[in-house]
């Protein structure tokens, strides 16, 4: 029998004796450690840190504060986190993840607030930007990133790894939902596969495509304010209830509710139309309202679209897309933008912000040869 095969038989048994003796509950919650620990193990194989190691460390089994911050410091400074510590967040949040719903409510408390991001693309630095200019996620300033956080920009690593750290320090302190991006199809052809085989480990490729696949699809804050990616769906009648009842744990279909909710975009005009992307669709004001209507609900927040200003206002107000990669592509010449919240009225206070430096790393700079000749 395979060394690992045994170990994790031996995990599996140990945890069925402590479900006789302590009860389900008690045995669930060592469950949770053993799956990470072990897990580490297995992915990672016997992945030591070697003595000249100087990074960010994680001491015992808890991301804190301080490794957090270490982390990004020297991610600014193109340094790497050792796979070790890559392999406990990244399977820390995979056993996270799995237990939320597809849709997931958001509350926040009458005179405190909450910031919604759009993409970012793989952009580190207008990410570390962000939180100078908004502050770091906390208990107290809670962010929810709307999908796209990798592909087209070369330091997605970077960003993937700084918020699966943040959610793991604190997983009320920031949400993360799936983009159509977090999905195996685009990461091989826009940079992220290559990026991540890079800098980490072919074994990371697949571990990060199972961990998108737990992502939840759309978050509802306060029950007022609808938080998705893409956006709308080609029949009437879509309730809350059925987005979470979306078995999301699947690469994206290309039809469907999970596929609308990743790839649709609004249109300036009633009624539904064929989708520019050839997925999804497009969705006018009118499927907006009804949508709002049929919910309770007030606003929509979707991402998916670069715009000049890093956000745009439609549907007569009842739909904002909010993008937060500026200078997207280093190219595009756009703002970034994000949205604050404040309770009880949830009114948007919408912050523009440019591009920063970053270092000489073209984007897609680990992407599909093929593409790149597009570049």
């Amino acid at each position: 029998m395979p060394t690992q095969v045994g170990i994790a038989a031996v995990a599996v048994a140990f945890v069925a004796v402590l479900a006789m003796m302590l009860g389900a509950a008690a045995a669930t919650m060592v469950a949770a450690v053993v799956v990470v620990v072990l897990g580490t193990w297995w992915w990672g194989g016997s992945t030591e840190v070697e003595p000249q190691y100087s990074g960010a460390k994680i001491e015992g089994d808890v991301v804190t504060l301080d490794f957090v911050k270490k982390m990004m410091d020297d991610f600014k400074n193109q340094k790497c986190l050792h796979k070790r510590y890559a392999f406990q967040i990244v399977l820390q949040m995979r056993e996270m993840l799995r237990s939320q719903p597809s849709l997931v409510d958001i509350n926040v408390p009458d005179g405190s607030h909450f910031t919604v991001c759009g993409d970012v693309h793989g952009q580190f630095y207008d990410l570390i930007n962000i939180f100078e200019l908004n502050g770091l996620p906390s208990e107290e300033n809670p962010y929810l990133f709307n999908g796209d956080f990798v592909d087209r920009g070369s330091f997605s690593v970077e960003v993937i790894l700084t918020l699966f750290a943040l959610k793991c320090m604190c997983p009320s302190a920031i949400y993360l939902a799936r983009g159509n991006h977090e999905s195996r199809s685009m990461n091989k052809i826009y940079g992220f596969e290559g990026e991540v085989r890079s800098k980490l480990s072919e074994k990371f490729v697949e571990l990060f495509a199972e961990v998108f696949c737990c992502l939840p699809l759309a978050h509802v804050i306060n029950q007022k304010v609808f938080v998705v990616h893409g956006g709308l769906f080609s029949v009437d009648g879509v309730k809350l209830s059925d987005i979470k009842a979306v078995d999301r744990f699947c690469e994206p279909p290309e039809e469907g509710l999970m596929c609308e909710l990743l790839w649709s975009d609004p249109q300036p005009f009633p009624g539904r139309g064929p989708s520019k992307r050839g997925v999804g669709l497009s969705f006018g004001a009118d499927v907006t309202r009804k949508f709002l209507q049929d919910n309770n609900l007030d606003l929509i927040v979707r991402s998916h679209e670069v715009k000049d200003e890093g956000y745009e206002i439609e549907h007569d107000g009842k739909l904002i897309t909010i993008f937060s990669a500026p200078n997207y592509c280093d190219q595009m010449g756009n703002k970034g933008a994000y949205i604050r919240f404040e309770a009880p009225d949830l009114k948007p206070n919408i912050v523009t912000f440019s591009a920063v430096p970053h270092p000489d790393v073209k984007p897609m700079a680990y992407a599909n040869n093929f593409l790149r000749m597009f570049q």
